[in-house]
């Protein structure tokens, strides 16, 4: 697997509840390998194409669209790379209180 530089991850809200980080990305930057504890919910503050790797080490391009909120269940487990020319950026929501 390639390394690549870190993405710039700030964190925004963290306390009992919720962890609310924007991730920035600028071309050829990533998370770094990483499994979600938490459920979360991703809301992209820009439009691009991410591309997610597996465990199994294939890639997925994953599109992200400004405004257009999604949800995953916590136990993913990828890295999170920008191969785009241009920065991607996105605020992560993460619920730290279980579902009831």
């Amino acid at each position: 697997m390639a390394e690549y530089p870190a993405a710039i991850a700030t964190q925004q809200v963290d306390n009992e509840r919720v962890c609310v980080t924007e991730w920035r990305f600028p071309p050829g930057h990533a998370t770094g390998w990483h499994k979600h504890g938490y459920d979360y919910v991703v809301v992209p503050m820009t439009d691009g194409v991410l591309t997610l790797q597996h465990p199994d080490g294939s890639r997925t391009e994953g599109p992200i669209k400004m405004g257009q909120s999604y949800y995953r269940d916590s136990g993913v487990e990828h890295d999170v790379i920008n191969l785009t020319a241009r920065e991607i950026v996105f605020v992560e929501i993460e619920f730290k209180t279980p579902r009831p």
